[in-house]
């Protein structure tokens, strides 16, 4: 079943681990996403340090999460991070490949 894609709005984040985080969402619900194994490419790969990824900051305009560089992810996607997560492990294995290629 298409369920489409929802739209969902992220009001705080909080770093709960090297690679961790706690959001809200705007129906009052609480979701701890873990990040790891999601650090290729050149947008993401940043992430895999620990201090870079504590430097997410919530787009108060957008109701979004982003990194200095620009790195961010689809609320709805962290919302039903549960769902997603092997989809998007996955691609980010495409990138490490592409990564390991290219050098």
């Amino acid at each position: 079943m298409n369920r489409g894609h929802e739209l969902h709005s992220i009001f705080g984040v909080n770093v709960i681990g090297d690679h961790a985080l706690e959001l809200t969402f705007e129906d009052g619900s609480v979701k701890t996403v873990d990040l790891m194994g999601f650090w290729y490419g050149e947008l993401f790969g940043p992430l895999r340090d620990p201090a870079f990824f504590r430097q997410v900051k919530l787009n108060e305009e957008c109701h979004v999460i982003e990194w200095p560089n620009g790195a961010d992810f689809d609320p709805e996607t962290l919302y039903h991070w549960d769902r997603y997560r092997n989809d998007m492990i996955a691609m980010a294995e495409e990138w490490k490949r592409a990564e390991a290629i290219a050098s």
